[in-house]
Parts: structure tokens; sequence; C-alpha cells
């Protein structure tokens, strides 16, 4: 990493800590813009300047995010690897660097419910970096903020993409940056000198709707109109002709009285095709079915296809409990974080991951209906006509995606 070759902005992220003048410094803005690696690098070789033998920690979402987004990054970055001995202990989730006579230590931990807080209580810490800062309760961190109140010279990173602006952390911290003695960086991708025209281009294709405002323009935006504008649009559509499909899905969310929703997914050419859907409503039939019925209907509807797995709802406990004792298929229970999922679907709909056969009718009434809820401040979808949206989302959370949330190749 060479710092003539770094952006204004990037060179900022090395020199703030430096300045007695700020506690911290919030880098927040698009995605891609360079703002992570920068950090992480300005943070370790802060911390090996000013301390020897002293603690830090890392914080992602999950240890595992904070693994894959940070300690794997850092371990090529030569400014680091050059100067100092990078050494990460997995069993204890323990980065430890040795160099110039000094070494430190960086636990690694995860910010990912109001429980998370409890982890990090009782250790003293020199500084802090949270990545993905807005993904994390406040409980959390106001915890590890704390833990640095008693070091002196002690700093704070925080970086992140924008959520709501109803967000406590854009209330508390981005919005009152100078009365937290913060310096505040908001990032754009073309803050990122690396990206080619190209590479610009790819990562505007792969969000729309408040994704594209929050991840591509870097906004603090609320959630509101449709959810899926580009399946709405039918742009996702497409024939349902014969293909040679090498491998088989289906994905289910459970009802009995509400509807019960399954799709049927092949994958060719790299693209999963939802080529067939199931689409029940007790209600609306004026008859609840049986989980015993809805397993015949699930036979009838996997025909001879090799399926792969059963992605469900995981809180369909007793129908899983069925199906796992007829042994016909193998079962898994859905990744059910609803905001990453819808995430993740709409960025497959946008990069043609995922594509919906015409056939499947119930999906795309569904698609044009499914919006976000405007009296909330957070992102909350409506929970009407959602059944084949939340099965997509089953689908694609867990099989297209691992439990972290970054794509996975095709398995």
């Amino acid at each position: 990493m060479t710092f003539e070759k770094l952006s204004p902005k990037q060179k900022q992220v090395f020199k703030w800590c430096y300045n007695s003048d700020y506690k911290a410094i919030i880098c927040d803005g698009a995605v891609r813009s360079g703002k992570t690696i920068c950090m992480i690098t300005s943070f370790i070789l802060w911390a090996m300047r000013a301390f020897n033998g002293a603690t830090f920690a890392i914080c992602g979402k999950s240890v595992g995010s904070a693994e894959r987004n940070i300690i794997l990054p850092l371990q090529s970055v030569v400014d680091i690897t050059h100067y100092f001995k990078v050494t990460y202990t997995r069993s204890l989730h323990l980065l430890t660097i040795e160099g110039m006579g000094k070494v430190n230590y960086f636990y690694i931990f995860g910010g990912k419910d109001e429980k998370s807080y409890q982890l990090i209580q009782g250790i003293t810490l020199s500084g802090i970096f949270l990545d993905e800062v807005a993904l994390m309760p406040q409980s959390f961190v106001n915890q590890a903020v704390t833990r640095t109140l008693s070091v002196e010279n002690s700093r704070y990173w925080f970086n992140c993409n924008p959520e709501s602006p109803e967000h406590w952390f854009y209330k508390d911290w981005v919005l009152r940056a100078d009365e937290q003695n913060a310096l505040h960086l908001h990032f754009l991708m073309s803050d990122n000198p690396t990206l080619t025209q190209k590479q610009l281009d790819d990562a505007e294709r792969r969000f729309s709707g408040v994704f594209y405002d929050r991840y591509i323009k870097g906004l603090w935006v609320i959630a509101d109109g449709l959810i899926y504008p580009f399946g709405a649009e039918g742009k996702a559509t497409v024939s349902s002709e014969e293909r040679q499909y090498i491998r088989y899905y289906i994905s289910i969310d459970y009802g009995i009285h509400n509807p019960f929703s399954m799709g049927l997914w092949g994958l060719c050419n790299g693209v999963w095709y939802r080529f067939d859907e199931y689409y029940y409503s007790g209600r609306k039939e004026n008859y609840d079915k049986t989980d015993n019925d809805y397993y015949n209907d699930l036979i009838s509807f996997a025909k001879d296809y090799p399926i792969k797995e059963i992605i469900i709802d995981p809180s369909a406990t007793s129908f899983i409990a069925l199906m796992q004792k007829n042994c016909k298929f193998r079962v898994r229970r859905a990744n059910n974080d609803v905001v990453e999922g819808i995430r993740n679907t709409a960025t497959s709909l946008q990069t043609g991951k995922i594509k919906i056969c015409d056939c499947c009718t119930n999906t795309l009434a569904e698609f044009s209906s499914y919006r976000w809820n405007e009296k909330f401040n957070e992102d909350v979808p409506i929970k009407e006509n959602d059944h084949a949206m939340d099965d997509i989302r089953y689908f694609v959370n867990t099989v297209l995606y691992h439990q972290d949330g970054f794509f996975a190749q095709v398995r």
C-alpha cells in the first residue's frame, strides 16, 4: 500500500490518530470505497507505534465476519507483514503482532446481539476497531468504548455502510461527531483509486432500491416503496422453457392458515432458476392442511428430481421433524436473517444469479406487492403477501450465501 497512491481521504485515515484533537474516527459511505483496509492497517500501525504489551479489540458483526473481512486481508498487507510478525490463533480468536522490539495482542469479538456485550466485559483495551458497527447493538459498542476509558491515549475506529437515518449510531456518533471528538469521513467509491471503471460499473449493478442509495450513493436513507423493484418490473422473469439443470433444491415457507409456499430450484449454466412453485392458503381455501397433507404434497412437488436439500424456515419444527422421520430428504434449517436475506436476494436478482420462470405466478404477484413498512424507523417489510418472498430469501441466504453473508461459490 503506497502512501502516494492513496486518495486524500485514505491518507486522512492514516494521519488522524497522531493528532491529539481526535479520540475517534468514523468512516461511513459506499461499498468498495477502500475504507476498511486503510482503517485496519492504520489501526495496527498506530497500536504498534504507541503501545507495547497492550491489548486491543477488533470487532465484527460476528467473529467469522471479522476473520473474513479483517484478519485474512490484513495478513496480505505488505505494510504490516514487512515490518511485523503476524500470528493468528483461531482457537483463542487472538491476533498477536510482534516487531521492532514490541508485541501487542488483538482479540477478535463478534457483536451480533444484545448479549454480546457480556463477551467484552472485564477486559482493559488500549484501542478498538469496529467493522460493520451499524450492524452491532448499541450495548455492545458502548461496552467496547467503556473498556478503553482507563487507558490514556486510547482511540476508536468505527467503520460502516449506511443504514436508516433513525439508526442509533447515526444519531449518536455520525451526527454528533464533533461532540464525540471524532473525525467523520464520508466515503464514495470514487475515493478508492484502485477501482477500474469496470469494477465501478459491476459494483453499481449489484444493488437496487434502498440498497443502491445506501451502498452506492452512501446515503443514510429510510427504506420505503417496493422491496424488489427489479423483480416487480419483470426484469428477473424468464420463460418456462426446458433447461438442463444439474442440481436441485426446494425452499419452503411453512404455513397452516397462512399460505404454505414452496419453490423448486434448478441450476443451469451458473444461474439458479425457480422453475416451479407450490402455493396453498388455508385461509383462502377455507381448509387447513395437516403436516401429513403437506408432506404428501411435497412428495408430489419434488417428483423424481434428485433434490439435494430442503431449505425451510427453522421455526417449522413439526414439519421438519416429520421430514426427518421419513428420511426421504435432507433437510436444512434456513438462515432467517430478514434484512440480510432481503439484501442478498435483491443483489441476486439484480445480478442475474437467480431468475423466476413465468409459470411461478404467485411469486411474481408477490414481487409487485412486497413493500417496506414505512411506519417503522427500522428496515421492516410489511408482513403481507410475503410467503414466496420468504422462501426465496431462505434459499438465497442459505444456499447462495454463507451464514455470515458473503457470496459462496455455486456448490
